[in-house]
């Protein structure tokens, strides 16, 4: 077979360290750590990309002193209590000739959350505040300073004792060694502040405190942003300034690139860019900074398909590809690479739901399309069925491609049947909106797990109690979805009121002055919103809750709240509809129950939630096989929940 990725599979060395190949997993939180330690969850969660082939894993943040505790389920590294679980990471990953960094972390002001609740005191250079989390921070003392400088090299020797083969300095995402490089948050009039040279020595005091505690056969590395991406964050030529002096000065051995900052709601969608935002985008930075030194620069962001890594690499833009989330969607993404089965990776769709999404909500990482991710214990080995049954699947949506694919892995023999022509239920609505098309990927994806699994697949076929009569099956997946919820609404005979879907699909004719009415606080009114005012729609966005997008993840809603800024869209929170007329929608305030009257409009379209369709889950009542339902026909949420219903059912059978 030929070789497809020659850059990518290439070796690198770093010191005594060898890299098998250019792709790594870079450090990101995973909220598997509990007791502020490294877990059996954690160890699972690396060895399956260790075992999916990457070079190299590098594991998430960890606290380097007690002013730096940042949530609950943050590693705090300035106690022996980490070692044992660094090393079991290490032992997990090294048997697959994978390599294991870890992250060296302090906050600074970008900090929220305490032991108890409380407000935490955050340290920062000076008393200037950041913009997301509203925290007022203290100045450091110069002993404090020196103090968290002592923290990082000891943390360090820790990690090492851990087994670790290396350390990355975090500064980047504008926290606390970023917030000494900025001379908009570094207001120091001391040596550590005013000048470059001052504004740099922070960093490359915890530098030398690192390398003289670790010893010089240690590799240490420095992760910053090329460019905050935020209006008072530092830019490519002040990071691009602060790398030099640090080269010239010695003991760091790669540089590790990225763009965005934690500080500011602009710049933080940057920290997980979601698919609204252009691939591989940061490697121009990356290839800035990598004319400046010798040592390898590393670079992630948005770099989800190995044919996109190995450019970089061809272009001398990088030395080293970070692929988290297509490694988070597709632990074994770089072996399928290697072996050139292109067709069978598992691409990530940069949704940001069950990744980052979760661990803004406290939950573990997982995945839309692959729950197995952070459930590795649970459900990472695919476990053969003890009696090959016969399955039938009503319904080709996300819950129903999942459930057959795994069903039929696990020896089953496994049928399909979706009504329509086409495979994947809502999410083909969802790919018609504005700069949503790659969440199309989930099907592609589902469908090609399906066809290696072997299911056998027939579209335009409805199911009903005598299909399943005739096909005899040992058991039943009702995957059948939902449909838009009827809502009695006065005056809706009078007025032009179309539903959502049927504007997506292309099917409503819509006026020139609309309001949505959207209930569901999700992408279909944003979406909706974007769609209609680039069709030349004037559009108010009425949404019945505190903010658009409320009930999906911030960096996509954040993004997406900037777009339609641009676009004119006009807002207003807190409203339910209550009635329509020709001319006219009648809105409440849902708190003060007083009304919002908007005039002169043609056309309310409306995102009022979904029903389930339970058509066949009805009609299989008394029958006597085995009946289970996934997804919207069980209860209208979202693909994640559909996808994961399907893995538990297809491996329960």
């Amino acid at each position: 077979m030929p070789d497809l990725f020659p850059h990518l599979f290439s070796p690198l060395q770093i010191k005594n360290v060898t890299l098998k190949n250019r792709i790594f997993s870079t450090g990101h939180m995973t909220t598997l750590v509990t007791g502020y330690k490294p877990n059996e969850d954690l160890a699972a969660y690396h060895e399956a990309r260790a075992r999916g082939g990457a070079g190299l894993v590098v594991i998430e943040v960890a606290s380097v002193h007690s002013s730096a505790i940042y949530t609950s389920h943050t590693i705090m590294a300035d106690t022996d209590d980490c070692i044992p679980g660094y090393q079991r990471i290490a032992r997990a990953v090294h048997q697959y000739d994978c390599r294991a960094f870890g992250q060296l972390f302090h906050p600074g002001r970008e900090n929220f959350e305490s032991v108890d609740g409380s407000a935490p005191v955050a340290y920062a250079p000076s008393a200037v505040p950041n913009e997301r989390f509203h925290v007022m921070p203290r100045p450091m003392s110069r002993a404090l300073i020196h103090d968290v400088i002592d923290g990082y090299g000891d943390a360090a020797v820790r990690l090492r004792e851990g087994g670790l083969d290396g350390v990355e300095i975090v500064a980047s995402h504008g926290y606390l060694p970023a917030q000494f490089l900025n001379p908009k948050v570094n207001l120091r009039t001391d040596d550590y502040g005013g000048s470059l040279e001052n504004r740099v020595r922070f960093i490359a005091e915890i530098v030398q405190n690192v390398r003289a505690k670790v010893g010089e056969d240690f590799v240490v590395g420095l992760r910053i942003s090329g460019d905050e991406q935020s209006y008072d964050g530092l830019e490519l030529a002040g990071a691009t300034a602060a790398i030099e002096l640090l080269e010239a000065a010695g003991g760091l051995d790669y540089y590790n690139v990225i763009a965005g900052s934690s500080a500011s709601l602009g710049g933080s969608v940057h920290i997980v860019p979601p698919m609204f935002i252009e691939n591989g985008y940061v490697a121009p930075y990356a290839a800035t900074i990598r004319a400046k030194v010798k040592a390898p620069v590393f670079v992630a962001g948005r770099i989800n398909q190995p044919q996109q890594a190995e450019e970089i690499l061809k272009s001398g833009q990088a030395d080293m590809i970070g692929m988290t989330r297509a490694q988070i969607a597709d632990p074994e993404m770089a072996n399928k690479a290697r072996e050139g089965r292109i067709d069978d990776i598992r691409a990530c769709i940069g949704c940001n739901q069950a990744c980052i999404g979760h661990m803004h909500m406290g939950y573990g990482i997982s995945c839309i399309q692959h729950p197995e991710t952070g459930r590795e214990l649970a459900f990472g080995t695919r476990r053969p069925a003890a009696r090959a049954r016969k399955v039938l699947v009503a319904g080709g949506g996300p819950g129903g491609m999942k459930a057959a694919a795994v069903a039929a892995e696990r020896g089953h023999e496994v049928i399909l049947c979706e009504a329509a022509a086409q495979l994947g239920g809502q999410a083909l609505l969802a790919q018609a909106l504005p700069g949503r098309a790659e969440f199309g990927g989930i099907v592609t994806n589902l469908a090609r797990e399906m066809e290696l699994a072997g299911v056998t697949v027939r579209r335009n076929t409805n199911v009903d109690r005598a299909l399943i009569e005739a096909e005899a099956p040992d058991a039943v997946i009702v995957a059948t979805g939902a449909r838009p919820a009827p809502v009695a609404i006065e005056g809706a005979e009078e007025a032009h009121m179309v539903e959502a879907w049927a504007v997506i699909r292309g099917e409503a004719n819509v006026g020139g002055r609309v309001v949505i009415a959207d209930w569901r606080c999700d992408w279909i009114g944003m979406g909706l919103a974007e769609m209609l005012a680039r069709n030349g729609c004037d559009v108010t966005l009425a949404v019945d809750g505190y903010m658009p997008g409320q009930t999906i993840q911030m960096y996509v809603r954040d993004h997406w709240a900037a777009t339609l800024q641009k676009l004119g869209v006009k807002v207003i929170p807190y409203a339910r509809l209550f009635g329509a007329d020709s001319s006219s929608a009648y809105l409440q305030h849902v708190t003060s129950g007083e009304p919002i009257i908007l005039e002169d409009i043609d056309t309310v379209v409306t995102a009022l939630g979904h029903n389930s369709v339970t058509t066949l889950a009805d009609a299989l009542e008394g029958w006597g096989g085995e009946v289970h339902l996934v997804g919207d026909c069980l209860a209208p949420r979202t693909a994640e929940e559909a996808v994961l219903d399907g893995l538990k059912v297809g491996a329960a059978l």
